[in-house]
């Protein structure tokens, strides 16, 4: 397989090595190539230093993937740092299979939605239109190569030097720690380069990428690990977008794509000064805008450009401007509040010369106009008409809700959910601050008769 190899934040260059390599190997090949000891290298990919022991594939290294490789520091540096890397080396995974859906959840489920991050068994009976791609926890819309909605991967680097050196002190545990600055902090193992804040991207896992091409991240599409139904055709499919509304409810892809094309024929969307054009849950739930419009990316470069210049009329109406009601024009304009006679002037690639008045839209005139029309601000709504009980099915609470209450009981002591998945009836808090001993079955403070009566059920 190819690796590209950054050594000291050089320009990188390709490595081949044997499909089942080590981290110890690559440091050997570099360490010829580059005359450095094999021992005082540390090898870094996506904000964690790899195991010398780990093999490649272990740590998640896709064919193309590039990785950086920096001289070791000092020894009283390198102690301090393997203190901040504690908290990343219990697991091999590291970003490359993190999965953030669960922040994505109402303040109420807050830590809930723990006991439903394996995917659950398909049901032989359930249509399945698009099989879900292993690891696919981050979606983006990828501007360069596909230009379409893709798997992607989340990466990090130094906010001083956009390199990718910065090992973490924690991994991100919501979307705000990936989309907010300056909220994970680090080390840069750059030479000459002190950084101590990370900076989080997003790149398209469906082809190789350099280190510029980076992706819009889709925080509302996430694989349909809990199984619900869309809510427009009623089929179990994934990738889903889920709705930031009270409920929750689960639309897959295809029918988003026809949501938003119904709605923009209608000219059904809604211009909210602080989000943009956007649209509502499919349902029609109030308060649950869509606040990244990127995700309206699915409708395609054609529709997508039709949905922007939508958008930048309803901002020009919304600012007491007109649109130029000739047969092909349609330019923007903004006159005097109270200047009746309009003309259409024409500039570069813009504009017609029709002069026209204000009041009726028709060409100008003196005296009162003959009919009087508005702009047309839609039509009447057609509809996007959902079956109420598809509706009732297709929320992305109660399937985690049904499982919570079907594998989960809360702990006596800090009614935190606790999971059982077989073994005996003792169990113990998993939250640090509580660790609780209590029985399964009758709920109470673990005890004798527990021990003597149903400890195995």
């Amino acid at each position: 397989m190819i690796m590209y190899v950054r050594f000291n934040s050089s320009h990188g260059f390709p490595l081949e090595v044997e499909e089942g390599a080590s981290v110890a190997e690559l440091m050997e090949a570099v360490g010829r190539l580059r005359g450095a000891q094999p021992d005082q290298l540390r090898v870094i990919f996506a904000g964690r230093e790899l195991h010398s022991d780990a093999t490649l594939q272990a740590c998640d290294l896709p064919e193309q993937s590039t990785v950086h490789v920096v001289l070791a520091p000092p020894t009283a540096t390198r102690r301090s740092e393997l203190v901040l890397q504690r908290t990343l080396r219990g697991s091999m995974d590291g970003l490359t299979r993190l999965d953030l859906s669960a922040s994505r959840l109402p303040a109420t489920s807050i830590g809930l939605a723990a006991v439903l991050e394996g995917d659950a068994p398909a049901a032989e009976d359930t249509p399945t239109r698009t099989e879900l791609k292993p690891h696919s926890s981050f979606y983006v819309f990828c501007k360069t190569v596909c230009r379409a909605i893709q798997p992607g991967k989340l990466r990090v680097r130094c906010i001083a030097c956009k390199q990718g050196t910065l090992t973490l002190s924690r991994g991100p545990s919501c979307w705000d720690d990936v989309l907010l600055p300056g909220r994970i902090h680090g080390v840069c193992q750059a030479q000459g380069c002190d950084g101590r804040t990370a900076e989080f991207y997003l790149k398209c896992a469906a082809h190789p990428t350099c280190e510029e091409d980076t992706s819009v991240a889709l925080d509302l599409i996430m694989p349909n690990v809990r199984r619900v139904p869309c809510i427009a055709c009623t089929d179990v499919l994934s990738p889903v977008l889920v709705s930031q509304c009270a409920q929750r409810h689960v639309i897959c892809l295809d029918c988003f794509h026809l949501y938003c094309v119904t709605r923009l024929d209608e000219r059904q969307f809604i211009h909210d000064p602080a989000v943009g054009y956007s649209l509502p849950c499919a349902a029609g739930c109030p308060d649950s805008l869509i606040k990244d419009v990127h995700h309206f990316r699915v409708l395609g470069d054609e529709q997508y450009e039709r949905y922007q210049r939508y958008a930048a009329e309803e901002c020009l109406l919304k600012m007491g401007g007109v649109l130029c009601p000739a047969p092909g024009c349609g330019a923007g304009l903004l006159p005097e509040q109270d200047q009746r006679r309009i003309q259409c002037e024409r500039r570069v690639g813009l504009g017609c010369g029709f002069v026209f008045c204000r009041d009726c839209m028709e060409e100008y005139h003196e005296g009162e106009c003959r009919r009087r029309t508005a702009m047309p601000a839609g039509g009447a709504p057609q509809g996007y008409v959902l079956d109420e009980g598809a509706a009732l099915r297709a929320r992305w609470e109660q399937a985690s809700l049904e499982t919570i209450d079907e594998t989960t009981r809360p702990c006596p002591k800090c009614r935190v959910p606790v999971e059982k998945n077989g073994g005996c009836m003792h169990m113990v808090c998993p939250r640090a601050q509580c660790k609780f001993e209590w029985c399964w079955l009758c709920r109470m403070e673990w005890n004798r008769d527990c021990m003597g009566n149903h400890w195995f059920g």
